[in-house]
């Protein structure tokens, strides 16, 4: 009975395959922040110019449609009496 039982050996296989997980993940996370330092130091600063800000006139309202529309809802609230 010297050889291991399928129990222990999934057990074996689990603790490997989980450690070599845990492995790659923590090299990951330093890969990715020393590549973040890295690219941090070389890209220079984006220069920001500011923008110019443009202001829209409003039209006004046309006095001459604004006594046709008053005109039109008169004549409609008339005819709704």
């Amino acid at each position: 009975m010297s050889e291991p039982s399928l129990v222990s050996q999934g057990l074996e296989l689990m603790i490997f395959g989980m450690g070599v997980v845990f492995v790659f993940l923590t090299m990951l996370v330093f890969v990715t922040g020393f590549m973040s330092k890295l690219v941090t130091k070389l890209t220079p600063e984006p220069v920001i110019v500011p923008a110019k800000v443009v202001t829209k006139k409003q039209p006004g309202v046309d006095p001459q449609l604004l006594k046709v529309l008053s005109a039109a809802v008169k004549e409609h609230r008339a005819r709704q009496k």
